[in-house]
């Protein structure tokens, strides 16, 4: 029976409020924040004044904004994957160290090879790292049926502590053993490794724009490919997909692995783009803003872009706020997770919208 004109209005009305649901979820979050500020002392216009400028205001600061945009772009893309599989990687964080790990010491022992070439291998090596880090909880959920939320997460504690024993002892630069600092840092890596910055006087690089690349591969991958629709298939109804024939712990399996991949390069592109050595506190959190990014994004790959550049500037611009303002590094913290809150809250209401329209027509 087809639909009448009011039936096809209400249903547009309808999805275009599902649309919008989620979108709300910044400016609600922004005005707990700004009771927040109040409740300190603080005028939240001017705070957040200092935070939008800090993160658009001028040249500098949009493109430290872009530079924190790609690792979080990055891991995003990972937990896309992964959540469009079926499964949660919590593992982002120890995903990014491996990938760091192994492109410094992949650089670092080859100093004399030509630097495109060293470049390649190195952000291959930091992608294959990383993804062998997903690999590892992807075959005891598949094997041993292990819930990857808690072998993601002792991973990523094991990377941590593996960083921290590689940069006391054997990877530590030996000029800081020679001036007794004993910094946990790496030997800085050679120049001609270096990601190209296309903006003089500025740290973002091309690493950015590559992730932007790969965004738009991973939608085509998703959304264009057999391989990329059995894992959305696992991911909406792991029964139904077995009973088709679909080999569901295998592609749960391989979304941890893709998950973990986007992660270790996430880590190469700090390594080479950033920072230039491997450092204690390299991740800056981005394993676990990476979760917020996805959801923010509704879970798609191009979703992902807006979002990773909103919590990037909201990174920078509360770096600035916490230093103009003197407020806690923690609001930022906590304005993100009520976003986070937020956005879960309007997914979960508008597929219980989905379902009452579907019972009663």
């Amino acid at each position: 029976m087809p639909m009448s004109d009011e039936s096809r209005v209400k249903q547009l009305l309808d999805r275009s409020f599902d649309a919008l649901l989620p979108l709300l979820a910044v400016p609600l979050a922004f005005l707990i924040g700004a009771v927040i500020l109040m409740v300190m002392d603080v005028d939240p216009i001017a705070a957040y004044g200092v935070l939008i400028t800090g993160a658009f205001g001028d040249v500098s600061g949009i493109t430290q904004t872009l530079v924190r945009t790609t690792p979080l772009l990055l891991v995003g893309l990972g937990i896309v994957i992964a959540f469009r599989g079926g499964v949660l990687n919590i593992g982002g964080e120890g995903q990014l160290v491996m990938g760091a790990i192994a492109t410094t010491v992949l650089v670092l022992s080859l100093p004399t090879w030509p630097g495109w070439i060293l470049m390649i291998l190195a952000m291959l090596a930091g992608a294959a790292a990383g993804a062998f880090w997903g690999f590892i909880p992807g075959l005891l959920r598949a094997r041993l049926g292990v819930s990857e939320n808690l072998s993601t997460i002792m991973m990523n504690a094991i990377a941590a502590q593996f960083a921290n024993f590689l940069l006391a002892g054997p990877l530590m630069d030996p000029l800081q053993r020679e001036l007794g600092s004993f910094l946990p840092e790496s030997a800085r890596i050679p120049r001609s490794v270096w990601l190209y910055r296309p903006i003089p006087q500025s740290s973002l690089h091309i690493g950015f724009f590559i992730a932007l690349i790969f965004a738009i591969l991973v939608y085509i991958f998703l959304w264009r490919t057999s391989i990329g629709y059995r894992i959305r298939a696992v991911g909406l109804n792991p029964a139904a997909s077995r009973y088709a024939g679909i080999n569901v712990p295998y592609y749960e399996a391989l979304a941890l692995t893709l998950g973990g991949m986007f992660a270790g390069l996430a880590g190469s592109f700090e390594v080479l783009g950033v920072h230039h050595k491997l450092l204690e506190y390299l991740s800056s959190g981005y394993g676990f803003s990476g979760i917020v990014v996805a959801l923010f994004g509704k879970l798609h790959p191009l979703g992902a872009i807006p979002a990773s550049i909103l919590f990037g500037g909201l990174l920078v611009g509360g770096d600035k706020m916490q230093r103009v303002v003197q407020v806690p590094s923690a609001l930022i913290t906590t304005i993100s997770g009520l976003v986070v809150l937020f956005v879960v809250s309007s997914v979960i209401f508008t597929e219980r919208r989905a379902r009452r329209r579907k019972i009663h027509g």
